[in-house]
């Protein structure tokens, strides 16, 4: 078995007294694929925050590993950028291991050109980033990710917005930095179909509702419903899971 690198012990989440989340209870072990599924308001982003140390735990206990975190934020919040070139926001990845007024180093730049050839968009590096399309703007996030050399890569609604080509070739990219590269995956999304095809575990999420375990154990109509107080349904046509909304209860 994979050597564990997290755990939230009965952990509550939340922001100064209030309480969003709490009862979660979740191991991570290194190599997992990891799905975060939620209305608008259950609290995946606090349950992100909480992860990476940026908010503290209200009540419980969670311990981690000496992990790196490579953190691609909602596109949409991240706002314009200084008309910084491609390779300077991939940069910004780097910087953020010491601090804007490092120097930059031979190796930096060269975990920076492998981090842009990974991900598709060397020929792009010159570009500012404020001209970029959805898609590569995202792809460039991701590449700032990876330049920190994370052991954990965490995505809030990476496909959120894009054009369908566009959407499952990002897909398969994260799929792919899961596979060959080892990294544990967090994804978190709105999109079912998405999440259920590509992961391996997967988390519910909602006020005072949590639940977690192999996608293939926790994924039903039942948990669905329960969580989003909405009726799907769930149909899997050869191994791929098609999730629709039927209407709300």
């Amino acid at each position: 078995m994979n050597k564990e690198i997290i755990n939230f012990s009965d952990v509550a989440i939340g922001y100064g007294k209030e309480v969003i989340v709490s009862g979660i209870n979740l191991t991570v072990y290194e190599n997992d694929f990891i799905g975060i599924v939620g209305p608008n308001g259950a609290g995946k982003t606090t349950l992100l925050k909480t992860l990476l140390g940026n908010i503290k735990p209200l009540r419980g206990t969670l311990t981690k590993e000496n992990l790196r975190f490579g953190y691609v934020p909602q596109r949409d919040t991240v706002q314009p950028l200084l008309p910084y070139s491609v390779f300077d926001v991939v940069m910004m990845g780097r910087y953020s291991l010491s601090g804007p007024f490092k120097r930059m180093t031979g190796e930096d730049k060269k975990i920076v050109e492998e981090s842009l050839s990974y991900v598709g968009i060397s020929d792009l590096k010159e570009k500012n980033y404020n001209s970029l399309s959805g898609g590569q703007r995202q792809r460039t996030l991701i590449a700032r990710a990876l330049a920190v050399k994370p052991n954990v890569l965490i995505l809030d609604e990476p496909t959120n917005g894009m054009d369908t080509p566009s959407h499952y070739s990002l897909l398969n990219l994260i799929s792919r930095l899961h596979s060959e590269r080892g990294l544990t995956v967090f994804l978190v999304s709105h999109l079912l179909s998405d999440v259920a095809n590509v992961v391996k575990k997967i988390v519910m999420i909602d006020k005072d509702y949590f639940q977690t375990g192999p996608i293939e154990d926790i994924l039903s109509e039942e948990n669905l419903n329960k969580t989003y107080s909405s009726d799907f349904l769930i149909t899997k046509i050869e191994d791929e899971y098609l999730i629709t909304y039927k209407h709300s209860k």
